[in-house]
């Protein structure tokens, strides 16, 4: 009898053991990042984001679990995905480099913290009440894609010089960066005697049509709207634009890397870092309302000089010299 007790209490031990272990494994925390890209164009974009992370002491499948959600330029997803997250009660939603993923983070929530990278005016797109003082439930980096735009197109023109019409793509599923291109580039572009024709893109698909539809109309330059997805896509872009002999402007160095003609703006990998780092503050117990919004103090004008030999472009020394990185 005293045997038969000794087994049944052994065994509700060995079923209690898994259980306790699953709650212990529930107590760690879980953060919710969501970008428009892709998982398999993001690797060290995401190595960033842990560097970040273990800054704070914080070990991605150690003492933090982390939920990578790629939205693949899928942004009518954001609605549904941003409820999940907030009804699971995740610990932090980061949103790095994409501003609409903040923005649905923002309608959806007012008491879980949000980690943003935006390249418009947090202020202005709501998402807190000052730089210095956010006020609220998130914080993050601005990455001032829009206050660069200008001068990206003007280093586009003196690479190319007898560039006249420009192709401008867009997402229209990302409305800030739409928003912003159709405002801010046509004024840009008079100022340094420039056509620009807008066409839209949101899949693969679409990005096919609108090269077919740039060298219908005899584009000679090429301006990639900064979005998320189109970043994901960037082999894509580089290829098309090689074939078609398309100089063409990025907004960041890794579309270069992959071929593009030249980038200017600021470092995107540092911003995912920083990123980072704020998740981990916020995880230690700091309050977003008390974090400050950083901002960027260095802007990268990076050349591929492969691909302009390939275009037949020559490059004029002065502006090399400018160049923070040449890729050869």
């Amino acid at each position: 009898m005293k045997r038969r007790n000794f087994i049944t209490l052994l065994g509700g031990a060995a079923v209690a053991w898994p259980l306790a272990a699953r709650a212990q494994q529930a107590a760690v925390p879980v953060i919710g990042l969501v970008n428009a890209g892709s998982r398999e164009a993001s690797a060290s974009r995401v190595a960033a984001f842990r560097k970040g992370l273990s800054e704070t002491g914080y070990v991605e499948g150690q003492n933090v679990a982390v939920e990578y959600h790629w939205l693949g330029g899928e942004y009518d997803r954001l609605p549904t995905l941003m409820a999940d997250l907030v009804g699971r009660h995740v610990a932090v939603i980061a949103t790095p480099g994409s501003t609409v993923a903040a923005s649905a983070a923002k309608t959806a929530t007012t008491t879980i913290p949000i980690v943003f990278g935006v390249g418009e005016d947090p202020v202005t797109l709501g998402l807190v009440s000052s730089l210095a003082r956010p006020g609220g439930n998130a914080t993050g980096i601005n990455i001032f894609i829009w206050e660069v735009s200008a001068k990206r197109l003007a280093l586009l023109h003196e690479l190319a010089p007898r560039a006249v019409r420009v192709a401008v793509v867009i997402n229209p599923g990302n409305v800030p960066s739409a928003e912003a291109t159709l405002r801010e580039l046509p004024e840009a572009a008079r100022a340094i005697g420039l056509q620009i024709q807008i066409l839209n893109a949101s899949t693969s698909r679409e990005i096919e049509a609108a090269f077919a539809t740039l060298v219908r109309d005899r584009a000679d330059a090429l301006f990639v709207a900064p979005d998320s997805f189109f970043i994901s896509r960037r082999v894509q872009f580089a290829s098309l634009a090689m074939r078609h002999g398309i100089p063409a402007a990025y907004g960041t160095r890794e579309e270069v890397e992959a071929g593009g003609l030249m980038s200017y703006g600021t470092d995107t990998s540092d911003m995912w870092r920083q990123v980072g780092v704020y998740t981990g503050q916020v995880l230690k117990g700091a309050k977003p309302a008390d974090l400050p919004v950083t901002q960027p103090t260095k802007f990268e004008f990076v050349i591929n000089l492969v691909t302009a030999r390939a275009l037949g472009l020559e490059v004029p020394p002065a502006l090399l010299a400018r160049a923070d990185e040449v890729i050869e």
